[in-house]
C-alpha cells in the first residue's frame, strides 16, 4: 500500500520530529541542570599538622585526657560526600583542621600573642557512611591575620581526592579574603555554609551542612 503524503500528514510528521528532537535535547539539559557544582579545590595551606595528635576523632571540642572543653562556640558540621550527579560516595575519609579560638593552629609555625588552646583538638578525621554522610563537632571558625574564618577539608575516596576550605555565610571578611575572591559565584556558593542555632542538638551551639561534591 502506498502512503500518500498530504499537507496535513506532513505537518504531523514535522511536529512529531520536532517533539522527538526536543525530547532528545531536553533530557540531557535537565540532567545538566540537576548536576551539582563540584566543590572547588583550595590550598591545604601551611598549617596541616606535621604530627597528628593522639586523639583524631570527629569531636574536636573534647580532647581525650583533658577535662576542659575547647574555647569558642561549638559548631556541628554535617554533610555528605557526593558525585556531581548527587550519588553518595560511601566510606570516604574526611579530615578537617582549623585554628583555635585564638587563631592558632596545631602547627609550630602558627604563632600569635595568645597561647594555643590545648583543649582544642585542632584536627579531626572520620569516615563517611554508606550514604556518604559525615559529621564533626568542632568550633565556629574564627579569623586570623589575612584570612576570613574557614575550616580546611581533605577528602580521600576511590572516586577521587579533594582539598578545600569551608567558609561562613555572611561573614564580612569573606569579601576581603584573597582565596575566596578567586572563586566564581557558583564556586563560592559551594563552599559557603550558613551556621544556624543547633536547636535540639546542643544548647548554645551552631549547625551547618557542607556537602562535598567530587568531580568523579
Amino acid at each position: 500500500m502506498t502512503l500518500t503524503i498530504t499537507p496535513e500528514l506532513g505537518r504531523r510528521r514535522l511536529l512529531m520530529a520536532g517533539l522527538t528532537v526536543a525530547g532528545g535535547l531536553l533530557v540531557p539539559s535537565l540532567l545538566r541542570a540537576q548536576e551539582r557544582t563540584p566543590t572547588p579545590a583550595q590550598t591545604a595551606g601551611p598549617f596541616y599538622p606535621p604530627t597528628l595528635p593522639p586523639d583524631i576523632d570527629n569531636d574536636l571540642v573534647v580532647v581525650r585526657g583533658w577535662q576542659a572543653r575547647a574555647e569558642g562556640t561549638v559548631a556541628h558540621i554535617t554533610g555528605r560526600v557526593l558525585t556531581a550527579a548527587g550519588r553518595p560516595i560511601p566510606n570516604a575519609q574526611v579530615e578537617i583542621w582549623q585554628c583555635d579560638a585564638h587563631g592558632r593552629y596545631l602547627h609550630p609555625g602558627s604563632t600569635g600573642s595568645a597561647p594555643r588552646d590545648a583543649a582544642f583538638q585542632g584536627f579531626g578525621r572520620t569516615r563517611a557512611g554508606a550514604d556518604g554522610a559525615y559529621s564533626f563537632r568542632t568550633i565556629k571558625p574564627v579569623p586570623y591575620p589575612g584570612r576570613a574564618p574557614h575550616i580546611h577539608f581533605a577528602v580521600a575516596a576511590p572516586a577521587g581526592e579533594l582539598v578545600t576550605q569551608m567558609y561562613v555565610a555572611g561573614d564580612p571578611l569573606n569579601a576581603r579574603d584573597f582565596l575566596y575572591a578567586r572563586l566564581g559565584e557558583r564556586q563560592r556558593e559551594a563552599v559557603t555554609v550558613r551556621l544556624d542555632p543547633a536547636n535540639g542538638v546542643e544548647a548554645g551551639a551552631l549547625a551547618g551542612q557542607f556537602d562535598i561534591v567530587l568531580r568523579a
